[in-house]
């Protein structure tokens, strides 16, 4: 199944390509590949079951493979990065006959929802972690995500995938955060996209939770009454025997 989006602005020129096929072993599978350009960015993603596993780096110039490490490594072969750039011409090739074939459609703008913002492990102070924000349902791609720590603006340990296709056409993106824990202390995540009037903002605050003394103290509790109770039996039978 190929899938095509053409998207028309004074600035942006966007044309997103994809395919997903459905092979079946033990159990359906969903193997996505995207190709997207616009006058002044672009895309070249693979992906199986929703998960990444090859993507091009045009700012850095390389081919990355962000895969789980749950799963068995799969390495792409070498000039997929070069195979990605020759994409990119043939798209943006495609993109400038589309947009003379449709006439310049009328723009489409899908805002993005409210991010959610969480983090990967439970917290622990002073122990390193990621903090996630997610977002979904927004066209065309991408959104800008910025984060900032008690109201500053923070890029370093900051990172975020390229946009990933929903089954309705619209995008999800999510970025990440490397810090460290500490009590008091405040993220925001922020989200800007041209159908939104004003910018998204989700707050986490850092809160550690406190291990339950509940079930120690019951037990303690009872092992105590218990220990107790054979003591008062012991007695009583001591007595018992002494008075026949």
């Amino acid at each position: 199944m190929m899938m095509m989006k053409v998207k028309v602005s004074e600035l942006v020129l966007v044309l997103v390509l994809s395919w997903v096929l459905c092979v079946s072993a033990e159990g359906q599978h969903e193997d996505i590949g995207i190709t997207g350009c616009s006058d002044s960015d672009g895309e070249e993603l693979y992906a199986l079951d929703g998960e990444e596993l090859w993507y091009a780096d045009f700012v850095n110039k390389r081919g990355v493979e962000p895969q789980p490490s749950f799963i068995d490594h799969m390495s792409y072969e070498e000039g997929a990065y070069e195979g990605a750039v020759g994409q990119q011409q043939i798209c943006k090739q495609n993109l400038k006959a589309d947009l003379q074939s449709y006439k310049n459609p009328p723009l489409q703008l899908d805002p993005p929802s409210s991010p959610i913002i969480y983090s990967r492990d439970d917290v622990e102070l002073d122990q390193q972690n990621t903090l996630i924000c997610h977002v979904t349902g927004f066209y065309p791609a991408p959104v800008k995500i910025q984060w900032t720590k008690n109201g500053q603006k923070v890029t370093e340990g900051t990172s975020i995938n390229v946009p990933f296709p929903n089954k309705d056409g619209s995008f999800r993106q999510t970025s990440r955060l490397e810090f460290t824990p500490q009590l008091g202390d405040v993220y925001s995540c922020t989200v800007n996209h041209p159908a939104l009037d004003q910018s998204l903002t989700r707050i986490w605050d850092v809160e550690v939770q406190q291990p339950s003394v509940g079930p120690a103290v019951f037990c303690g509790l009872g092992l105590t009454v218990g220990l107790l109770g054979v003591a008062a039996g012991t007695f009583f039978l001591i007595k018992g025997n002494e008075c026949s």
